[in-house]
């Protein structure tokens, strides 16, 4: 990726998680990045590419503070709860990628050019979760009961749910960080 759709890319965060999907104009877009109109449409064709690449670049940015969980030297239990709280964090970083991904995400019911990217994005974060969770059961640190996609797709839906109640003042962060730590206990120490 060019530095100039590295600098549009992160002003479409910035915009999105300020005034959601519908508040992305070209316009606004090239104001907050700096950079012309024709600049965007050159990189991203229309609007519809540069969505489907914001939501792509939102899934990448969460990686990129996440996967120190998958770096830590803790045992794949601590792995996974470090992951999934680590999506719910007070900080500028998380709270905007969180916004913006929340908002993406409710966006492609409506449209669904965001569909096929909001996809894979979920996909590869469920598997990553699949595979610590398999390890986990692997080596008895959660019940052997557990199906690990099954619990993958709970667990994600739920931080999904939590961060949503927390950014929009129905929840506050460490009502949603001890649900959340409270579902990972029901989830992998059944009987």
């Amino acid at each position: 990726m060019s530095d100039r759709q590295q600098l549009i890319l992160e002003a479409a965060l910035r915009v999105i998680a300020r005034d959601g999907v519908r508040g992305l104009r070209v316009e606004k877009l090239a104001a907050e990045a700096k950079v012309s109109t024709s600049l965007i449409y050159y990189h991203f064709e229309n609007r519809a590419g540069l969505m489907r690449r914001t939501l792509e670049f939102v899934s990448e940015h969460a990686g990129r503070y996440t996967s120190q969980a998958l770096e830590q030297g803790e045992d794949a239990r601590k792995q996974i709860e470090l992951l999934l709280s680590l999506e719910l964090q007070d900080t500028p970083a998380v709270r905007q990628n969180s916004a913006a991904w929340g908002e993406l995400r409710a966006s492609a019911t409506f449209d669904p050019d965001l569909r096929e990217p909001l996809q894979a994005a979920t996909r590869e974060w469920v598997a990553d979760l699949v595979a610590l969770i398999s390890e986990a059961r692997a080596a008895g640190l959660v019940s052997a009961e557990v199906e690990p996609t099954d619990s993958a797709e709970r667990l994600t839906a739920l931080v999904e749910g939590l961060s949503e109640r927390w950014l929009s003042g129905t929840m506050t962060l460490e009502r949603a960080q001890r649900l959340l730590s409270g579902a990972i206990e029901v989830e992998f120490d059944r009987p």
